[in-house]
């Protein structure tokens, strides 16, 4: 489903009242391949950034946000407000990112 739902970080949308639908969330966990392991494995005796981790991450959040409309669009949401990122490691070659925040609907 691909929802055209408005996201803000802040409780109040200029311009706009509504009415509070509830919580919504969006998730994913991912993990990259054994080769990219090696890599990072290599890079992290050097130091700098870890590419394809950072691309993880940032696919990652893009899922979570994607989800996380479409939970608010089924909701018969028109935005979600509040919205917040979580994540963390499940052991120790995933992640897991969290969006989550409050679906509202326009008066």
């Amino acid at each position: 489903m691909m929802a055209d739902i408005l996201i803000s970080t802040t409780e109040n949308i200029p311009g706009k009242t509504y009415t509070v639908i509830g919580e919504v969330f969006g998730l994913t966990t991912q993990s990259k391949n054994v080769v990219s392991d090696i890599g990072a494995s290599l890079k992290n005796l050097v130091g700098g950034e870890i590419k394809a981790y950072t691309n993880m991450l940032l696919e990652s959040r893009e899922t979570a946000i994607q989800r996380l409309k479409d939970e608010a669009a089924s909701k018969g949401a028109d935005a979600v407000v509040m919205m917040r990122f979580d994540s963390g490691s499940i052991g120790s070659d995933m992640q897991s990112v969290v969006a989550y925040g409050t679906a509202v609907k326009f008066d």
